[in-house]
C-alpha cells in the first residue's frame, strides 16, 4: 500500500467530517467479515477501444473495498482472459453477466458507446433490475436522453438509481444548453432528481449532490487534478462499491463524492499533481485514507 504525508491538523479535519456527514465510511469491519459480506458488484460498459473505462471502475470499486467484483464488457467476447495487474476482476460480456443472478449492486455506461447493443443492454438492465441498487453514468446518460422511454423504466423503479453526469450529459438529460446548466447548477441538480426520480452527482468544481425530498448539498473536496480522463469512471466505481458494503444511499454518495474529492487533495499534498494527476492514482489513494481515518 502506497503511504502518504499529511498534517495531523487535516487529519482531523476530514476525521471529524466524515463522523459528521457520513459515519459510515468510518465503520470497522467484523472479524467474522467475509467476501460476501460485501457485494457482489457487475460493471457494464467498455465498448472495443474503451475496455479501459470499466476496468478502471471496477478497479477502483474492488480496491475501495467491495467483495467480488465483475466487469461485463459490451464486446461479444471480453478483450483479454483477464487482467494482468489486477486478476481479481473477474471479465464477461455483459450479456451473459445480464444472465447471472448473483449480482448485487450494478453499474452502467463507462465507455458503453451508443449502439443499438449497447441501448438492448441498457434497456434489459433497467427492467430486470427496479429493486436493486443501480448507479448510471457516462454513455448510459447519453442513452437515457435519447431515448424517453428508458427514463419511464427509470422512474418506475422500487429503489431510486443514482446518476452520475458532468454539465454537458446533464444538459442533454434535461434539454438545454450547457450553459444553462452552469449558469445555475444547483437548479439543474435539483431538476434532475425530480424528473428521473434519482440521486443525482452533478460533477464538477464543488460536485453537488441532490435527490428526492432531501436537501441539496455541495461538495467541498477535491482539485484541478481530478479533470483528467478516467476520473468519473472511478468516481462510479467507488459510489457503487461503498453501496455493496452497505452504507445508507445518502452517505454512500455523497460519501463517496468526497472521498474521491480528498484522495485528490492527498496526491497533490504529496506532488503527485494536480498537473499530470492520473485517475488510476485517485482510487488507491481513497484507499490509504479510509483505511487511516477508520484506524483513528
Amino acid at each position: 500500500m502506497a503511504s502518504f504525508e499529511l498534517s495531523d491538523n487535516l487529519i482531523e479535519e476530514w476525521l471529524a467530517h466524515c463522523h459528521q456527514n457520513f459515519p459510515g465510511l468510518l465503520q470497522e469491519r467484523a472479524l467474522e467479515s467475509h467476501k460476501g459480506s460485501f457485494g457482489t458488484v457487475g460493471i457494464i460498459g467498455g465498448c472495443q477501444g474503451m475496455s479501459g473505462a470499466i476496468v478502471l471502475a471496477g478497479t477502483a470499486a474492488l480496491i475501495n473495498g467491495c467483495g467480488k467484483l465483475w466487469l461485463g464488457f459490451c464486446q461479444d467476447h471480453a478483450p483479454l482472459p483477464y487482467i494482468p495487474e489486477r486478476p481479481e476482476l473477474m471479465l464477461s460480456s455483459a450479456e451473459r453477466l445480464l444472465q447471472r443472478n448473483d449480482i448485487s449492486h450494478w453499474a452502467v455506461g463507462c465507455g458503453m458507446g451508443q449502439s443499438e447493443a449497447a441501448y438492448d443492454i441498457l434497456s434489459t438492465l433497467l427492467q430486470q433490475t427496479a429493486d436493486t441498487p443501480l448507479l448510471l453514468d457516462a454513455d448510459a446518460l447519453n442513452l437515457l436522453s435519447q431515448h424517453p422511454e428508458l427514463a419511464d423504466y427509470l422512474t418506475a423503479r422500487l429503489l431510486p438509481a443514482v446518476i452520475t453526469p458532468h454539465p454537458a450529459e446533464a444538459a442533454r438529460l434535461l434539454d438545454c444548453s450547457t450553459e444553462e446548466v452552469m449558469a445555475d447548477r444547483q437548479e439543474a441538480a435539483l431538476e434532475l432528481s425530480e424528473k428521473y426520480f434519482c440521486r443525482v452527482v452533478l460533477k464538477g468544481h464543488q460536485s453537488l449532490i441532490a435527490a428526492p425530498d432531501e436537501d441539496l448539498l455541495i461538495n467541498q473536496s477535491g482539485n484541478p487534478g481530478l479533470a483528467t480522463a478516467g476520473s468519473g469512471d472511478v468516481l462510479s466505481g467507488m459510489i457503487i462499491s461503498l453501496l455493496a458494503q452497505g452504507l445508507a444511499p445518502d452517505e454512500a454518495v455523497a460519501g463517496g463524492v468526497w472521498l474521491h474529492g480528498a484522495a485528490a487533495d492527498l496526491l497533490v499534498l504529496n506532488q503527485v499533481g494536480p498537473i499530470g494527476l492520473c485517475s488510476g492514482e485517485i482510487a488507491e489513494a481513497a484507499r490509504y485514507l479510509r483505511n487511516l481515518l477508520v484506524s483513528l
